[in-house]
């Protein structure tokens, strides 16, 4: 197996458990609380990933600026995220916020000229389908 593959399993099976461990997190805290633990646990990897490899961070004023709306944009969603996982069943929720993508291809297509194939163009009809239909 290739080693992406790997590790993009690895990441499947992680992303699978961030979208499970908040319904449990909700239902004993806040989800203004388990969004601190959350970015806590986040500082946790990242200064214990940055030691280990010896990082030298680049600067560059753009890149900066779209790293940090990166930050920004995730720990909102995550903090939505946890509001809807607090009320909402998480089978649902997950499904649902699992569909950003539609958002970063349309961005895309738009800003920085990316094609959409037919393709893809049905798999994100497809993609909005099933936002329907997971949500009624």
């Amino acid at each position: 197996m290739d080693n992406w593959l790997v590790t993009a399993f690895l990441s499947l099976l992680i992303y699978g458990l961030w979208g499970f461990f908040p319904k449990i997190a909700v239902t004993y805290i806040t989800p203004q609380s388990a969004l601190v633990y959350e970015v806590a646990g986040a500082m946790l990897v990242g200064v214990l990933a940055l030691f280990l490899v010896g990082f030298q961070p680049d600067f560059h004023p753009k890149g900066v600026l779209f790293g940090t709306l990166t930050g920004i944009c995730g720990m909102l969603g995550t903090l939505f995220y946890f509001f809807a996982a607090s009320k909402g069943r998480i089978s649902v929720v997950v499904s649902l916020t699992a569909l950003y993508p539609l958002v970063t291809i349309f961005m895309a297509a738009l800003f920085l000229r990316e094609p959409i194939t037919l393709k893809q163009a049905s798999g994100m009809l497809f993609a909005l389908i099933a936002m329907f239909l997971l949500s009624s």
